[in-house]
């Protein structure tokens, strides 16, 4: 009892990895939020250049987790790739500072462009390798208070706590995001970007030293444990060249089996492992299996998981693409928009992106405490919603958000025209853009949530890491979706001439409007798309041939 009592709250090592994930989101939406605004306005970049740059640098922010997943599940101690990685982190905010003090200092733009790249390069790549191995490192403290409880009863305790972890996880997160983006597209827009890279900077020295602080609380996993389970893409290479090469030979088991052949050609016995020896296949199989269930998955299962989730995983992409908006066209959008709050104040286009995260610290409450409860008694089942459930919600929400996106900016647009011809009509005013901001916040508390919890319930504890670089690649290939799409619709717009560019400068002859229909239609398809994909998905959760804990 009293250990069910214990196990009610997160530990303490949970609760400073939120706060260290906080600050991360802090350091990073202080510099992706208005990094558009510095590009067009500093650094003298077109719109469409500006954001295919913002849209490729977070495509890389987010794909690489994908590619340092498999090595930080099979070979990297998750506290030391963290270190390393945060220090990589730290070490690309301090170039990107250098970067804005000279320009400020000088008139050469090409070494100052050249350390931009170089600096926001070092930051994607510490920060690809960070933000999984940090949430699984979260994760594996989750594990330690509840690996050991095996009843039916105690596996509902640890869902539950599981998904407290992930809500909390994603609280911090919003919190350091919501900072980020209100307080430093200020002080970016009031004082200048070199203290406006300055401040993230310093926020990243106070994460490590808060990282190393917590050295004696944290849960590390254990070696030998890991041993026995990790390793899956070792497991699926081996797999994969068996299916190759390995048929209708013989493979020696071991290197004792030099002996063995000997003995085998004098005694004439099968000590070798035949593919076509039925005996021996069956006892390989039979201790493959018993070993496969207590490491969780065989190097064929683990292959046949990752490919399980694809359809899934593609399906979502349309909703990371509607996502790159705020940090880019949206920010554009409100720029040209009537700012002013009295006589001497402006709002910062950037901070509208703070709705976001606002609308989610105040509705997440409001999901857990109202709509769950409700869906319990509507749906009678203790979830309420369940995880593909949560997700399309999100999608259908995103979908609707960017359709008001696209009639505000044709109403934008039709006022920008009729200003040109009379002095009477007055900008739009740029709150006319919170509709769609909340809008994408109330579906970032449904799909992104889910996405977290569905990518994690769904691989086999050895493969985490790579669990939480599933979910962050969605939004890095959905982001070069976006580049991609910005750079075929411009080509194709450009040429036949100016006037029909969607992403021209002047922002009176673009027709972003049309982008977002065009984003509305394609999101729409992918909608449905995962409603019937989803029909068809089994869960892990509902297979029960190997333990829990697998």
């Amino acid at each position: 009892m009293a250990g069910g009592e214990k196990r009610k709250g997160l530990s303490k090592s949970c609760a400073l990895l939120i706060v260290i994930a906080g600050i991360e989101r802090y350091a990073f939406k202080g510099v992706a939020s208005n990094l558009v605004t510095y590009l067009t306005d500093v650094v003298k970049m077109s719109n469409s250049r500006a954001a295919t740059t913002v849209n490729t640098w977070s495509g890389f922010t987010f794909m690489l987790p994908l590619f340092s997943a498999p090595f930080a599940d099979s070979c990297w101690d998750r506290f030391f790739t963290i270190l390393a990685s945060s220090s990589l982190y730290f070490v690309g905010l301090v170039g990107l500072t250098f970067t804005a003090y000279a320009r400020s200092r000088s008139t050469s733009k090409t070494v100052s462009l050249y350390f931009l790249y170089t600096s926001l390069s070092l930051v994607a790549l510490g920060l690809g390798v960070l933000n999984p191995s940090l949430q699984a490192f979260g994760a594996d403290q989750l594990d330690h208070d509840l690996d050991h409880e095996p009843s039916s009863e105690d596996k509902e305790v640890k869902s539950n706590c599981k998904t407290q972890f992930f809500q909390w996880w994603y609280f911090g997160v919003c919190a350091g995001s919501l900072l980020g983006v209100t307080v430093m597209a200020y002080i970016q827009d009031t004082f200048g970007w070199v203290l406006g890279f300055a401040i993230p900077t310093g926020s990243m020295l106070l994460l490590i030293f808060l990282f190393l602080c917590g050295c004696g609380i944290y849960v590390y996993a254990d070696p030998a444990g890991q041993d026995l389970k990790a390793k899956p893409f070792q497991r699926i290479l081996h797999i994969v060249k068996e299916k190759v090469w390995g048929k209708n030979k013989i493979t020696l088991v071991n290197n004792h089996d030099l002996n063995a052949m000997e003995l085998e050609l004098q005694d004439q016995k099968p000590l070798c492992n035949c593919s076509n020896t039925e005996a021996n296949t069956t006892t390989t199989k039979s201790s493959h299996d018993e070993k496969s269930c207590k490491s969780g998955f065989s190097g064929l299962g683990t292959a046949k998981l990752l490919l399980r989730l694809l359809p899934i995983w593609t399906m979502l992409l349309m909703f990371a693409v509607i996502f790159q908006q705020p940090a880019t066209f949206f920010t554009k959008q409100g720029m040209t928009m009537k700012r002013n709050i009295g006589p001497n104040f402006k709002i910062p286009p950037a901070t509208l992106q703070s709705t976001i995260t606002l609308s989610i610290i105040l509705l997440m409450p409001l999901y857990d405490k109202v709509l769950i409860p409700i869906a319990k008694k509507l749906a009678k089942n203790e979830k309420g919603i369940s995880v593909m459930e949560r997700m399309g919600i999100g999608m259908f929400l995103s979908i609707i958000a960017i359709v008001i996106a696209a009639l505000v900016e044709r109403k934008r647009l039709s006022i920008s025209k009729m200003m040109k011809t009379s002095p009477d009509p007055d900008p739009m005013s740029i709150l006319w853009l919170l509709p769609q901001y909340i809008l994408l916040g109330i579906s970032d508390i449904f799909t992104v949530v889910g996405m977290q919890e569905f990518f994690y319930s769904e691989v086999p504890v050895s493969m985490r890491t790579m669990g939480f670089a599933l979910y962050t690649s969605v939004f890095g290939v959905g982001s070069f979706v976006s580049a991609a799409l910005i750079s075929v619709i411009e080509s194709y717009t450009s040429s036949r001439g100016g006037k029909h560019n969607w992403f021209a400068d002047d922002m009176s002859e673009a027709r972003l409007d049309n982008y977002y229909w065009l984003l509305a239609f394609t999101s729409a398809i992918s909608f449905l798309m995962y409603i019937i994909i989803c029909k068809h998905f089994k869960s892990r959760s509902d297979d029960d041939q190997c333990d829990e804990n697998c």
